[in-house]
């Protein structure tokens, strides 16, 4: 029997403890954070190149008509600004004083602290807390302490949140109102599996949200600091043995793929419509991502591709040596590329299936792509504007070069292009589509049966009850 939730005490006020997962470029925004709020739980608003509005509340197209990378930098961290302040503008008033409005960044992407700090001096009173993940965010709690908001740091290891702690977040530690803990196995989006950890071998996360809390205990955390499971959470009631278990202290739930299929949900009906088959498996954990991080996609027919043009590589040499000792002309003027005879009879049938055209990658590989398909890479290369604090697609590096010195990668893509495109109608087929690894359950829950969409209000009603 599910023994049900205890509201705690966040921003000054009791909330449940649910919280919406901020899902990245445009998939979750001010409609379903502010209603998310309002049914009383911790709704958040993405501010990752979030949408601005005219006058008319449509959406203003994000255009890039500056002709350097640099340049078309500046104009991304004004249109983030912009268009977070708005959201949580917008967000702020659905909410109507009801539970709370969080925000979430990815300290990975370009500008963010210079966008943080936009955002949240002109959303004084609004913002009650900043959720943050992708990479180890040491100034959060600076940034978020000077405005007097607070600060929910996302990790996936007890180990990573110690390092956090020792160096930046005990000098804050006031401001630090929750941490969450990220299944790098189950949860939608970027994940944070280190180079210790195989990505397919998943891990219980009991043990290692109780390392953490240990970690939390170490540091003098109170145990009314909530840690949030975020990853793999569906119903409640498997999760009954965690609920007011002294192991593990306070805990919340945090929901990124449930409330994508709300009637307040802002991504296109396709998205929706493709969430509702999604059989076990059909979520992929890769590493494509031009952040370096792993990340967990639908493996539609954009991610399908990108397997097999990484399986169209072969090894190469510019000299002629050991076991290289076949020339391969691709077409490359002033380049000698020497392979293995079987890599040599590999790429010739390549060609055959019009993959006529190779690629320099950063490890002394070569990929075979289609005139079409390096056509769009090198114009995605070029059509850069810096979304990434480091980019290994473009090389772009948030330095005075702007570059990270290394080869751009063609095995991987323009994560701003996709994940704008498919977030404002684009082809879910031909473009990265997150979800989490339970999005299955979308098919086999009852609650979904006969096509019914909830709105986010019943979403959290039907949560409360452990269903």
């Amino acid at each position: 029997m599910f023994k049900g939730l205890k509201p705690i005490v966040y921003n000054g006020r009791e909330v449940w403890p649910l919280v919406e997962g901020g899902k990245g470029v445009a998939a979750t925004n001010h409609a379903s954070a502010g209603a998310w709020a309002a049914a009383g739980g911790i709704g958040t608003v993405s501010a990752v190149n979030a949408d601005s509005y005219d006058p008319d509340g449509k959406i203003i197209p994000q255009v890039y008509e500056a002709l350097t990378r640099r340049a078309r930098h500046e104009e991304l961290v004004e249109y983030a600004i912009e268009g977070a302040v708005q959201q949580v503008e917008r967000a702020y008033e659905i909410a109507d004083g009801k539970g709370a409005i969080n925000i979430n960044v990815l300290w990975e992407m370009g500008g963010a602290q210079r966008i943080l700090h936009g955002v949240l001096e002109r959303t004084r009173g609004k913002v009650a807390g900043v959720t943050c993940g992708a990479g180890m965010p040491y100034k959060l709690s600076e940034i978020t302490a000077s405005y007097g908001v607070s600060y929910l740091p996302i990790v996936s290891s007890g180990r990573a949140f110690r390092a956090l702690w020792k160096r930046a977040y005990s000098k804050a530690a006031e401001w630090l109102a929750a941490v969450v803990y990220e299944d790098p196995w189950l949860a939608g989006g970027h994940n944070g599996l280190s180079n210790a950890e195989d990505p397919l071998k998943p891990q219980d996360p009991y043990p290692r949200v109780k390392e953490l809390r240990d970690v939390m205990r170490e540091g003098g955390i109170s145990d009314d600091v909530p840690i949030v499971m975020a990853g793999g959470v569906w119903y409640l009631r498997d999760w009954n043995d965690w609920i007011d278990n002294p192991e593990l202290g306070t805990i919340a739930f945090q929901f990124g793929t449930r409330p994508l299929l709300t009637r307040e949900s802002p991504i296109p009906q396709g998205w929706k419509d493709a969430l509702t088959q999604i059989e076990p498996g059909d979520v992929l954990l890769h590493k494509f991502s031009p952040t370096g991080f792993y990340s967990s996609a639908v493996r539609n027919p954009f991610l399908r591709s990108l397997e097999a043009r990484s399986e169209r590589q072969i090894a190469f040499s510019t000299q002629e040596a050991g076991d290289h000792v076949f020339q391969l002309d691709v077409g490359v003027k002033g380049k000698n590329f020497w392979v293995t005879r079987n890599d040599l009879l590999r790429a010739r049938g390549w060609f055959g299936e019009g993959y006529t055209d190779a690629l320099k990658t950063p490890d002394n590989t070569l990929v075979f792509v289609s005139p079409t398909e390096k056509g769009m890479i090198r114009k995605d290369q070029a059509d850069c504007m810096g979304c990434l604090s480091q980019c290994s697609f473009s090389s772009w590096a948030d330095t005075e070069t702007n570059s990270t010195g290394r080869l751009a990668d063609p095995r991987s893509f323009c994560i701003q292009k996709t994940l704008q495109d498919i977030a404002h109608g684009g082809d879910i087929d031909q473009n990265l589509m997150f979800a989490g690894h339970a999005a299955y359950n979308f098919k086999k829950d009852p609650f979904y049966s006969n096509g019914f969409v909830p709105s986010v209000g019943q979403l959290v009603d039907r949560i409360l009850t452990g269903d």
